[in-house]
């Protein structure tokens, strides 16, 4: 039945506004995981203090209305869109938001400088080394 949905993901990049303080991304995290449950979105946000980098996915029209969203939230600014299209099946089913903060603030600056494949293959990357049962 998924299939039919036409599932779609896009991965970004943004950095926390200067305004914002870094307490604000837990609180995101938490609204997030309510909204993306109703819509049916899925995904991983990984965070290294300053910047964003996120991968959603689910049905077209939601993740590029959530992707919208974002690009309009004063708490994120450049937003920058590595790469979008269609999903053949959701990598992400266990949790509507995946949370996980990083330290190396250079791997997000390395997926951000690469090409729309190479950002998602990196991003892929990352996944065995996440703790993403915390």
């Amino acid at each position: 039945m998924e299939k039919a949905l036409q599932l779609h993901e896009v991965l970004y990049v943004s950095t926390l506004s200067p305004d914002s303080p870094v307490k604000v991304v837990s609180q995101i995290a938490v609204k997030a995981r309510i909204a993306n449950e109703s819509a049916g979105v899925t995904g991983l946000l990984v965070f290294d203090g300053m910047r964003f980098c996120q991968q959603i996915e689910g049905p077209r029209k939601p993740v590029l209305a959530l992707i919208e969203r974002i690009r309009h939230d004063p708490r994120h600014v450049n937003v920058e869109i590595l790469h979008h299209g269609p999903l053949a099946e959701r990598r992400f089913r266990r949790f509507s938001l995946g949370y996980v903060t990083m330290d190396d603030v250079d791997v997000l600056a390395r997926i951000e400088e690469a090409g729309a494949k190479q950002a998602m293959t990196q991003f892929l990357a990352l996944i065995p080394s996440v703790d993403l049962d915390s």
